[in-house]
């Protein structure tokens, strides 16, 4: 089988050679970003992609765009404002930088509109119907008037812009319309705004023949019932706008109460300054004009939109009763082995590690290991990072029992955690209320690690048993995120767990961990020595390799190594999502490495690392590691992260022979990334493109595996890399 890293190099031209050895050796990290946004949306256009899940990837790329404005074009805007000109690792400076987004951005929201009305197209032929008040019929606009009555006039506000009433607030994803009116009593002229609740759908359903769908989109309701919100009033145009606003936290280091702390910044968050402002094309000039002047937003913050606005809202179409235009259904796995222990995971466990691969097998696993520890009288005490959890949390519900039921639980809660600030505060009350201890962690570090760690009596002993994760607490992200969860009760793994929770709750800095390396103490130099001793190997005349996988690969020290073990002949394979500022097979400076990104039905999330210790890989004798952390400066420098090495043998299978090289092998969804930065998609045939994907859906894992299928030949791949 031929793998997607085996693309040929395509040299760089001999100026930028002479660069390699300079700034030019990086992609700049923020159009890296929007060159994986311009993946995703190509999803949106790839016929191979049921329609509905393409329209749900037109989704998500707005929705990632959204938050790419509000917290990085945000920070950069405020650098160029305050005249800073320090160059980023690419040497480009943050005024720089934004220009080169600004087109990029227009180029990729101009295309999401063409998209958009592709699968309009392709959505009508299938019966699903976007209306407009041309197309209603009286008995549609009958049903509408009920529709508006009862569900959307009572929540609305509409206001008058004059002296009396001056211009509301609108907060950060906020959608309005803006209207110039005309009282017809007296041609007395008005303008309004009409803020619509973000509680409500964008899209209003109506009445269809079986098997079709029929939708509104909301403004246009309003806009047919202007004359029950401003009475006596007629319309003479009008326009819709959105708002993103700066979503950046900044947080009082020296903040006595972090949790009140946070609770302001969240509510400063909704106010930040506008960072992009998206309206209709075709607005009044006078409306146009009002909405910037009180919005404070540049020319260079508009962007005029023909089409719709708030693409991240077509998710509210995606219809479950249409299975004939979304993914096939595919239901996660019960492993084996803890069905043969009638689902107790600690006697799982014990029979040896277990490495559970999400979503293919069922983040149910990792729920039932702790509402087990919280019902079991033999626990003596639960300690749990908590990230990113869901609103009702089946996690936190355990650790709430197991507080009531008079066991020892703490959870570290991390407060900083990006847009789950308010949900963390909420769930880490509920967890005090339950007398858990809550532990904030760090002013200056986020607290990324994925740990879990249940001390249990058995006998005289006690042992602990620890779940290191990839991804966070979040059992609806799970169905879709690809991440590992790794289960073990030996007995050093366990020590090292405590030894982080105690740094965290205690700043107890560990002396020595016996098989871990964590952020910020010695992840980084580790990964950089283990690097580094392959280059020696290379250098020696034996075999020596590198494969890892991660979301996004900016930390420049972390990058530099890797060049210098391609040029001492180290054969290095990455699979990169998103981000990637490392470029790979220039002459001179990454020959040997080739970089792809995988983006299909779920999301890739898991970080893994395997070195070839005197080895090509795959090998036995491999060094393999996971981890809760990319390669990047904040979560190699700023954050709490884990870097676990698994030494059981079928769990090192696993993920070096089932894994990895299915991820190496996979060419249904691979993108190849080029030296000049340019991300190149091959397309095979339907009889030779193979798919990591329903590899896994198809196959169980080896770790897993329980004694019923103790004999069976396990599915493995084997990685030849050509060149």
């Amino acid at each position: 089988m031929t793998s997607a890293t085996d693309f040929l190099q395509a040299p760089l031209p001999a100026s930028e050679e002479r660069a390699v050895a300079g700034p030019q050796r990086f992609i700049n990290r923020e159009l890296s970003w929007l060159a994986f946004n311009w993946r995703v949306l190509e999803e949106a256009e790839n016929p191979r992609v049921p329609l509905l899940e393409r329209l749900r990837f037109l989704s998500i790329s707005a929705t990632n765009l959204d938050e790419f404005f509000t917290v990085r074009v945000a920070g950069l805007r405020e650098l160029a404002q305050a005249g800073n000109t320090t160059p980023a690792a690419d040497g480009l400076s943050p005024a720089e930088q934004l220009k080169l987004i600004g087109v990029d951005a227009r180029a990729l929201m101009d295309r999401q509109q063409k998209a958009y009305r592709a699968l309009l197209d392709e959505m009508g032929e299938a019966g699903i119907h976007m209306l407009d008040r041309a197309d209603l019929t009286d008995a549609d606009r009958a049903h509408l008037e009920d529709v508006f009555l009862t569900q959307v006039f009572p929540i609305l506000t509409p206001m008058a812009i004059d002296p009396a009433h001056p211009f509301p607030f609108i907060p950060n994803t906020g959608f309005s319309l803006a209207l110039q009116l005309e009282r017809r009593a007296d041609r007395r002229k008005l303008r309004a705004l009409l803020p619509i609740p973000q509680q409500t759908d964008r899209f209003v359903r109506l009445p269809a023949p079986e098997g079709q769908a029929r939708f509104l989109p909301l403004e246009e309701l309003l806009l047919l019932h202007l004359d029950r919100l401003f009475p006596g009033y007629a319309e003479l145009g009008h326009c819709a706008f959105r708002v993103l606003r700066d979503s950046d936290l900044e947080v009082e280091d020296e903040a006595e109460d972090l949790v009140r702390e946070f609770e302001v910044a969240l509510k400063r968050r909704r106010r930040g300054e506008v960072v992009r402002l998206k309206i209709s094309t075709g607005a009044p000039p006078q409306l146009r004009h009002l909405i910037m002047e009180e919005l404070h937003a540049t020319e260079e913050e508009v962007i005029e939109i023909e089409g719709v606005i708030g693409v991240s809202d077509l998710k509210e179409l995606v219809l479950d009763e249409r299975p004939d235009l979304l993914w096939p259904s595919f239901t996660p796995r019960v492993p084996e082995r803890v069905q043969d222990h009638d689902g107790d995971m600690f006697a799982a466990i014990r029979q040896k590690d277990m490495l559970l691969h999400h979503p293919y097998e069922t983040f149910d696993m990792v729920i039932r290991f702790l509402n087990q520890a919280a019902a079991d009288p033999d626990v003596l005490a639960i300690k749990q990072t908590l990230y990113r959890t869901s609103k009702q949390s089946p996690i936190v519900d355990a650790l709430c029992e197991a507080a009531e039921a008079g066991k020892s639980v703490t959870a570290l809660v991390e407060l900083k955690a990006r847009f789950d600030e308010a949900a963390n505060i909420r769930q880490s009350r509920k967890l005090e209320r339950a007398g858990a201890h809550v532990v904030y962690g760090f002013m200056s570090y986020k607290t990324h690690a994925k740990i879990s760690s249940v001390v249990r009596r058995e006998g005289r002993n006690l042992v602990t048993y620890t779940h290191y994760g990839t991804g966070n607490y979040h059992p609806i992200t799970a169905r879709i995120y690809t991440d590992l969860s790794f289960f073990t009760c030996d007995a050093a793994l366990g020590r090292d767990a405590t030894r982080v929770f105690n740094y965290v709750s205690g700043y107890a800095q560990p002396e020595r961990l016996e098989n871990l390396a964590i952020s910020p103490i010695n992840m980084k130099s580790f990964l950089i020595e283990m690097i580094g001793r392959e280059a020696q190997a290379a250098r020696d005349g034996r075999p020596a390799a590198v494969w890892a996988k991660m979301n996004s690969l900016i930390e420049s020290d972390v990058i530099d190594a890797l060049y210098a073990a391609s040029e001492a002949g180290v054969r290095i394979d990455l699979v990169v999502r998103g981000i990637c500022g490392l470029r790979p097979g220039v002459a001179g400076l990454s020959s040997n490495i080739r970089v792809k990104s995988i983006v299909g039905r779920f999301l890739e999330h898991s970080r893994i690392v395997c070195f070839g210790n005197g080895n090509t890989l795959p090998s036995p004798t491999a060094r393999v590691f996971i981890s809760s952390a990319d390669w990047m400066g904040r979560n190699l420098n700023r954050r709490i992260e884990t870097l676990v090495e698994c030494t059981n043998p079928t769990v090192k299978a696993q993920i070096v022979d089932q894994i990895m090289a299915a991820n190496m092998a996979d060419t249904a969804q691979s993108w190849q990334l080029a030296p000049d930065g340019q991300w190149h998609r091959p397309m095979p045939g339907p009889d030779e493109a193979f798919s990591c994907h329903r590899f896994f859906m198809e196959n169980p894992s080896l770790s897993g595996r329980g004694s019923a299928a103790a004999t069976g030949e396990m599915p493995r791949l084997a990685h030849r890399r050509k060149g």
